[in-house]
């Protein structure tokens, strides 16, 4: 009980510090539900200070955020968590731009602040709006910084369908991806004799490749002779952490699999020759960034709004799987092994393809946080 109090009594005051701050000085404000989500922040706060030296006032909801202790030059930050405080906090909020990548804005209980304050999106994944999002998810912002050219049209459908205001939808494209781009490691990793290395992503929901099929889908990699890096969306931890404990368990004694749990992810995705998804963005962010191949497990597709084939598009996940990769279907499985090796032997000639379809599909390659930043200083009141 003690520890709860006091965990509130710190989000109360990380509020009340926010509030401290001199209105004329609150004009940038990023707002992070979690310590994961700051490699989509982070180019934009880099592109802020290098081109406008801009201040950010930066709001977490992870106690243990990094950047609460050691928050970089130009930054201030401040620990709100994700109750009642948060609650308020929104419902509060005077500033000039609020960048978030949280949707459902206004649907449940975080709801705009009747101060004027221009609430920007920013996108966490490549993924289409419509399909494993909620119906709602963007309606309520007033500008959407787009990935590339299917935000942009599922966006305008949406609104043009329901008669909604038209908001102001940004060609930006993805910092993630520029990130990993920045490393310079596309292609196949150099290997010697050590086996090639197979990261297991998928999304997280009772139908993800995990909840359904995990053992199922990890044992045929193992007896191919990969070696298995098991990533499960943080969700997956949440909701499902008895599947997770059972896989683990089941591999403790083999030596070529691993579980990778960290936040941030880098390095499995770096050093993976390929990838075996689902529906999670996380493929494109491998396929597109690194240049290589990614097998699709054929689950049910992951729907949140059961109604978006009434926007008349289909959604970027679904189109662009056999441009990215192969399919499987869940039939054959015992297969992954095989198919698996296969393509990381002949995943060098992926890349070109891969890098075009990028072109086609992204905005701004390596250079997103730039548009970014100078529309964000854009929307500051003089």
């Amino acid at each position: 009980m003690f520890a709860g109090l006091r965990k509130m009594l710190r989000e109360w005051q990380g509020m009340q510090a926010f509030k401290r701050v001199p209105r004329s000085e609150r004009q940038i404000v990023f707002y992070s539900e979690g310590r994961g989500y700051w490699s989509y922040f982070e180019p934009v706060f880099t592109a802020l200070q290098n081109r406008h030296a801009a201040p950010v006032l930066y709001v977490t909801s992870a106690e243990n955020d990094p950047l609460l202790q050691n928050p970089p030059a130009g930054m201030r930050s401040f620990y709100i968590g994700e109750n009642s405080v948060r609650t308020l906090f929104f419902a509060s909020l005077d500033a000039d731009v609020l960048l978030m990548t949280m949707p459902d804005l206004q649907s449940f209980h975080i709801k705009r602040s009747p101060f004027s304050v221009h609430y920007t999106y920013l996108h966490h994944s490549i993924v289409s709006t419509h399909m494993i999002y909620r119906a709602a998810a963007f309606d309520h912002f007033d500008s959407i910084l787009c990935v590339g050219p299917h935000h942009i049209a599922e966006t305008r459908a949406r609104e043009q369908a329901l008669g909604l205001p038209a908001k102001t939808l940004v060609e930006h494209g993805y910092g993630r991806l520029d990130t990993i781009m920045e490393s310079g490691l596309q292609g196949p990793p150099a290997r010697s004799d050590i086996p090639a290395q197979i990261l297991v992503a998928p999304t997280w929901g009772e139908n993800g490749l995990i909840e359904r099929h995990g053992i199922d889908a990890i044992q045929p990699l193992i007896e191919a002779g990969l070696r298995v890096i098991l990533r499960p969306h943080p969700r997956t931890r949440k909701l499902a952490p008895r599947t997770l404990d059972e896989i683990c368990t089941y591999f403790r004694d083999e030596p070529r699999f691993q579980m990778d749990e960290d936040s941030d992810g880098t390095t499995s995705l770096r050093d993976s020759d390929i990838m075996l998804s689902d529906w999670s963005g996380a493929a494109l962010e491998f396929a597109f960034g690194l240049e290589r191949p990614v097998i699709f497990a054929d689950v049910p597709r992951k729907v949140l709004n059961p109604e978006y084939t009434a926007v008349g598009l289909e959604p970027i996940e679904v189109q662009i799987r056999d441009q990215v990769g192969v399919v499987v279907s869940t039939d054959e499985l015992a297969k992954l092994g095989e198919i698996a090796q296969t393509m990381a032997t002949d995943s060098h000639k992926w890349q070109t393809t891969l890098h075009q379809t990028r072109q086609r599909w992204i905005y701004n390659s390596g250079r997103s946080g730039d548009t970014a930043a100078d529309y964000l200083v854009s929307l500051i009141k003089q």
